[in-house]
């Protein structure tokens, strides 16, 4: 269900607003890789997480840019 949410509010967003998102969610899996390398990270599934949702953000992006052609 809180996926649903998430991709719900992804579509309503520009894709200027994706992109930035885009940027943060990659900015935030490289900190996490690194901690996760200097034995930091307690919560590893959050890697898992993060990669699926930059997943999601750059699938909206395709779909926007396809339907804007």
């Amino acid at each position: 269900m809180k996926t649903k949410g998430y991709v719900k509010d992804l579509r309503a967003k520009s894709i200027d607003e994706l992109n930035k998102d885009l940027v943060s969610a990659k900015k935030e899996l490289f900190n996490l890789r690194f901690q996760n390398a200097t034995n930091q990270l307690d919560n590893t599934a959050r890697i898992k997480e993060v990669r699926k949702n930059i997943a999601r953000i750059q699938t909206v992006i395709t779909q926007n840019q396809r339907t804007a052609e």
